[in-house]
Parts: structure tokens; C-alpha cells; sequence
């Protein structure tokens, strides 16, 4: 293939993709190039079925250098790049997300993507750049997908919407949003807002995906000069008449009941008895083929099953629960129920249960945060737990997946528009919530579950957030209904999973997945204006738990007070070699963080130890001013006079006139070094020496 070019001016800036060059052996291969990031996208699909079986066995790897930003990793003994970032996680997921509906659910090759970040300028996001080169590079390939999809970034600042603002309009902007769809449909979104009215919410979904619709158009102009044909997938498939027996023998045992029983593990076992009765009538019937129609049987039933849900809702708005289209399972919420922990919070909806503890520690405990990126510090903090019995499972528990950083992050982001300022509450924030039973949208009962902890931790948030997951169901003809509160059948067998979180002023986070090939921008709008009611009603709920944050924290939570000095005054505290800070903490038990601006904060459990560090810290840095007395403690004389210290580390000079008004021969006949003295500041001269006099009457 001859190395090309494509470009297209889009936000201001060009956006080049170029084909023919690096790594030409995959089925597709593209370099995407916007300002000065530049992302590598291959991909490659195998020549027949996957060996694993039971689903579409896509791969998506997003792999960030730290080249790509001229730096090296920051650890003395490892410098090799190994387990990738939350950050790199999270990309990839977006990546995955975007670029999985439009394939054949049917397909069994194994498909892999791998987007690798060469080159990163700290304005230009790679997580858009990644999914436009991956859309192009499956787009050019011969790996059948019903793409393009294009993505863009979009943020507001002043009112005023921005097509992929650079890092500081997102900072300072009310809307950070990634869209990413197809030329007529939305697919994907990710979103962090500061309580953004869900009317605003909707201009910003059209604003971007008017862009979206130029890149899918360049897109096509490459595939059109350098796409390859597209090969014939491993699918998988039978007979079509033994496919539709499987199906009738499904529906003669009543599936329809089954999905519509009120219980879930109701449901999953009457699932497995006739799953395993179909199977056993096709062995005997088809004793050849058994391995094979057990996978094909598994198909027709989820695909007979998404039929009948769909039919169900559009048709009769018949839900498996029984519930109404709008109405949002029983809440049930709970404050304060650990005795030790700083906070707590248990919030349950319908059979999905979070608890979610909240951890105050000191300035000190931040996170520190380096990747390919950037290189920040973290005050808030959210983990997200999925342990195997929430779902009633047995599997090894080896730390948190890709679906665990993307749930926890998601939550995370929830609450950071009402978290208060550092100035304001300086404690660093640690939540975790644990999932102890999942039937749909664990991660928006812990955003629930995040604002009730809080609260009871005593945290002054500035609004509380609450969540929901809301669902679609689309026919043919594009007609839909808008589920409110999915649970776990629904999610799967519907066409849309949309988390929406916020406060009574507006949007905070939003989350949107799809197993169609997209939603349209009417169809967002009516989500988010029933989201915008039913998150409403679950706020409602919370609140008569906790009405808002408690007045006294926990008496195990540590107190943090709060300094500010002269920022030339830190070396008196630090002391040579940290001597003195060491002597403070050692003798006190406390933790003491200093900033550069001067800024210090005192951490402890004991409200005595902090006080006597203040104290100890406001003596070592206090700027003496004249008139103020002190007892002095003398620490040299000399003819003159006799030197005294007021402060640690401060002396001043008492001289032998101010003694007495009476005339002294020798200072050693009044005074001895160690002898405490009270004087007052008399004057500090333009050099800042001190002048003190002993003549106080």
C-alpha cells in the first residue's frame, strides 16, 4: 500500500490520517495525527473461529508510551512500562465501547485492536485521536464492521460550546463531554459536568455530533481510495430449520414467563433447567453436532429472548418486573452503621446493594498520579469493588478489572463537582464501595451510596448527587420507550445503558453504552428528561435518611488545623537536614504537610498533640513585632549587653543600658546566661535585628 494522506480542519486544528507507512502486515493499520498527538492504530483479525466460545471474542488494547510524552518511567529499579494506568484503562475502554456495537454479534474470529500513543503534546486529548484511528484502521481493513465512527471532545466555557478544547479550557469549562458515533447515530459518551442543566446537556450531544459527522465523512473519502474488500467471518450459524426448532422448543417451554418472573435467581434457574433440556434433545436428535448446537442453541436463546422483551415493552409496555415504564425500584438507605469507620452509608435498590465507607486523612495522603499524561496529585478518591457473591458466583478474586476502574471512575466523577475546596475542608478523601449484590447499575448506587457517606462522615459537600441508570428499547421503525431504573435483564437484553448523575441544579456525570448502532439525539432528550425526574425522586429518598452532612465528624477521624506562614519562614519549621519537623512530629505524634505558598496543615487524632504543634510552629515562625513582650532566656552576653531568645530560633539583644536607668558596670552582675528575663521589642532595625529592653515598668 502507497503511503497517503488525508486531512480535514476540525476545532481549529488539522486532523491528518495517514495510511502506508508503520505496520503493514496487520489487516489495517493507520497513524492519526492532531496538533502534535499522534496515535498508531492497528487492526488485525484471525483467519478462523476463535477457540474460545460463547461470545464475540474482541480485544482492545490501549497502550501509552512514555515517550510519546519525552519522559521515563519514574521508578529507580523498573523502568520498563508495565501494568497500564487507570487512565490507560479508562481509554481503552472508551475505545472498546465505541467500536464493539457495530460488529457481528455472531462473529467468532478473535479480533484484536491496538492503539499505541507515539507522540502526546498535553493539549490534544489521545483518548479522541485513539478512537478515530481505531474506527479508520477497522474501516481500511478487511475485518467486516459496520463503522466509520468518528468522536470529538466537547467542553463549554463562558456559555459557549468548544469543539476539543486543550486541557486548560476543560479545567476551567462547566462540560467535559466525549461523543463518539456513526454519521447518524450517537454510540458512545462519557461525560463530567458541573451540575449542567440536562436542556444544556442535549445542545452539547447535537453540537458534537454535528463534528462526528465530518470525520465519518473522511473516513469514507480513505476508505474509498485504499479499503480492502471485506472477508466472509467465522459466524456462528446452523441451519436455519434447525435454528428455528431450537427456537419453538424455547418457546414451548414458556420462556416468556421465565424472563417475566420478579426474582432473579428465579429466573437464572429456571434458565438453566431448560437450557439443559434443549441441550439434551438436541444430542440425542443431533449426536454429531452436539458441541456445536449447544453454542448455536445458547444464541437462539438470547437472541429469542431480546425478541420477547423488546415485543413486551414496545408493544404493551409489559416490563419483566411488573414495574411501569417511569417507576424506579425500592430504596432503602442506611447511615452510620460501622462503629470505627470515619463514615458510612449502605444504599439498596431493588436487588442491587452498595456500602460505601469514606476515609478522611491528611493533605499528606494524596495520590500521586504519573503516566504519559500528566503528573498530578488527587484529594478525592473513589475504589469500586464488585466481589463474586453479589451476583451469587465463584471466581478468584485478583484486584480490580477494567470494569471495576471504569465503575469506580464513573463515581468518582459524580462527586468531584461538589467536593469541597481544599481551603474549605483540607482532608484528603478516600471512599470505597463494595458491591454486595448486583441486578443493574451498581456504580450509580455507589454514586448514592458516595453522597449519603459522606454526609455522614460530615463532609460539607456542596449538593448531594444522586444516580440512575436509565434504558431504551428501539424497534424497527425507530419507535422507542425509555426505561427508567434498568435491572440486569433489561441492561442485557435492551439497547441502551444510560447512567445519568447530578444534583437538583443539574448533570455532574453521564455514562452511555449501546448494543445497537446507536441512539439518536430525540432519543437522548426524552432519557435525560426522565432521568432528570426519577433522579429527583431517589435524591428525595436520601435525604430523609441524612437531610444533609453531620456538624461533628467522627471521633476517630483526624483533625487537621490549618496554618499559613510567611512562605520565607518554611526553612525555620523544616529546620537543617528536617531536624526540627522531625523533633515536632516525634515529640507530638502529629502529621505536618507544608506547601510551598506557605500553607501548613497539622493532622491528628489527638486535638492536644495538634494544638501543642501549632503552638510549636506559630513560636518558630512568628514575626516579632515592637511592643510585644516575652519572657526571654538568655543565651550569651557580652560587654554590651546580653543576648536573649523570645521565640525559638529568634534572639534579640537586650542592651546593658536597658537594663536599668541606673548605670551597670559588667552585665555579668545582673544577669547570667540561662536566666529568664521579661522584656519587650523595642525596636527592629531596617537590617531586622531586634532591639529589647528589660525596662517594662
Amino acid at each position: 500500500m502507497a503511503h497517503k494522506k488525508w486531512s480535514l480542519q476540525i476545532g481549529g486544528r488539522e486532523l491528518v490520517i495517514e495510511t502506508g507507512l508503520l505496520a503493514k502486515q496487520a489487516n489495517g493499520a493507520v497513524t492519526v495525527r492532531y496538533g502534535d498527538t499522534v496515535v498508531l492504530a492497528t487492526a488485525v483479525m484471525s483467519k478462523g473461529a476463535s477457540r474460545i466460545g460463547g461470545y464475540f471474542p474482541l480485544m482492545v488494547d490501549y497502550e501509552e508510551r512514555y515517550y510519546a510524552a519525552g519522559k521515563i518511567k519514574g521508578s529507580r529499579f523498573i523502568k520498563r512500562e508495565g501494568r497500564p494506568s487507570d487512565e490507560a484503562v479508562l481509554t481503552g475502554r472508551v475505545v472498546d465501547r465505541t467500536i464493539r456495537p457495530l460488529f457481528n454479534a455472531r462473529m467468532r474470529n478473535d479480533v484484536q485492536v491496538v492503539v499505541t500513543v507515539l507522540s502526546i503534546d498535553g493539549e490534544n486529548d489521545p483518548a479522541i485521536v485513539s478512537m478515530i484511528a481505531a474506527s479508520t484502521a477497522l474501516s481500511i481493513s478487511n475485518i467486516p464492521w459496520n463503522g466509520p465512527i468518528g468522536a470529538v471532545r466537547v467542553g463549554r466555557l463562558n456559555g459557549e460550546f468548544i469543539l476539543n478544547p486543550v486541557n486548560g479550557e476543560v479545567t476551567d469549562g462547566d462540560i467535559d463531554l466525549i461523543i463518539a458515533g456513526t454519521k447518524d447515530k450517537i454510540n458512545m459518551i462519557e461525560a463530567g459536568m458541573k451540575e449542567v442543566p440536562e436542556e444544556d446537556v442535549a445542545k452539547a450531544f447535537s453540537f458534537g455530533h454535528t463534528a462526528i459527522q465530518k470525520i465519518t465523512e473522511l473516513i469514507d473519502e480513505v476508505v474509498a481510495e485504499v479499503g480492502a474488500a471485506k472477508a466472509e467471518p467465522a459466524l456462528l450459524a446452523a441451519d436455519p430449520a434447525i435454528e428455528k426448532e431450537i427456537k419453538e422448543l424455547y418457546l414451548a417451554e414458556n420462556l416468556s414467563e421465565i424472563l417475566y418472573h420478579k426474582e432473579k435467581f428465579v429466573i437464572e434457574e429456571k434458565m438453566k433447567v431448560i437450557k439443559e433440556k434443549i441441550n439434551t434433545i438436541l444430542k440425542e436428535k443431533y449426536p454429531e453436532d452436539a458441541d456445536k448446537l449447544k453454542e448455536i442453541a445458547e444464541q437462539v436463546f438470547e437472541e429469542t429472548s431480546d425478541e420477547i422483551v423488546h415485543q413486551n415493552i414496545l408493544e404493551k409496555e409489559q416490563r419483566p418486573d411488573g414495574r411501569k415504564l417511569n417507576e424506579v425500584r425500592n430504596i432503602s438507605c442506611l447511615v452510620g452503621l460501622l462503629p470505627r469507620t470515619h463514615g458510612s452509608a449502605v444504599f439498596t435498590r431493588g436487588e442491587t446493594q452498595a456500602l460505601t465507607v469514606t476515609t478522611l486523612g491528611s493533605p499528606g495522603d494524596e495520590q500521586f498520579i504519573d503516566t504519559m499524561e500528566v503528573d498530578i496529585k488527587k484529594r478525592y478518591i473513589h475504589h469500586y469493588n464488585f466481589p463474586p457473591f453479589s451476583v451469587g458466583e465463584v471466581r478468584p478474586m485478583r484486584g480490580p478489572g477494567r470494569r471495576e476502574i471504569g465503575h469506580g471512575a464513573l463515581a468518582e466523577r459524580a462527586l468531584v463537582p461538589v467536593i469541597p475546596a481544599k481551603e474549605a475542608f483540607p482532608y484528603t478523601i478516600l471512599l470505597v464501595s463494595e458491591i454486595l449484590e448486583s441486578n443493574g447499575s451498581s456504580s450509580m448506587a455507589s454514586t448514592c451510596g458516595s453522597t449519603l457517606s459522606l454526609m455522614d462522615a460530615g463532609v460539607p459537600i456542596i449538593r448531594p448527587v444522586s444516580g440512575i441508570a436509565m434504558g431504551i428499547i428501539v424497534g424497527k421503525d425507530d419507535k422507542f420507550k425509555v426505561l427508567t431504573d434498568i435491572q440486569g435483564l433489561e441492561d442485557h437484553y435492551g439497547d441502551m445503558d444510560f447512567k445519568a448523575a447530578g444534583t437538583v441544579n443539574g448533570i455532574t456525570a453521564l455514562q452511555m453504552d449501546v448494543k445497537v448502532d446507536g441512539i439518536t439525539v430525540e432519543m437522548l432528550t426524552a432519557v435525560l428528561s426522565q432521568s432528570k425526574i426519577n433522579r429527583a425522586e431517589i435524591l428525595d429518598i436520601m435525604l430523609s435518611t441524612i437531610p444533609t452532612h453531620r456538624e461533628n465528624m467522627s471521633q476517630y477521624a483526624p483533625r487537621i488545623i490549618t496554618m499559613h506562614i510567611n512562605p520565607s519562614k518554611i526553612r525555620n519549621v523544616i529546620g537543617t537536614g528536617g531536624k526540627i519537623i522531625n523533633e515536632i512530629i516525634d515529640e507530638t505524634g502529629v502529621q505536618i504537610d507544608i506547601e510551598d505558598d506557605g500553607s501548613i496543615f497539622i493532622t491528628s487524632v489527638d486535638e492536644a498533640s495538634a494544638k501543642k504543634a501549632e503552638q510549636w510552629i506559630d513560636n518558630l515562625t512568628h514575626e516579632v513585632k515592637p511592643g510585644e513582650a516575652f519572657n526571654a532566656k538568655v543565651t550569651r552576653l557580652m560587654t554590651f549587653g546580653a543576648f536573649a531568645e523570645i521565640l525559638p530560633g529568634q534572639e534579640g539583644l537586650i542592651h546593658i543600658s536597658e537594663f536599668s536607668d541606673k548605670r551597670i558596670d559588667h552585665i555579668e552582675d545582673i544577669v547570667k546566661v540561662g536566666d529568664i528575663v521579661p522584656v519587650k521589642v523595642k525596636l527592629i532595625d531596617d537590617q531586622g535585628r531586634i532591639n529589647l529592653t528589660a525596662k517594662i515598668n
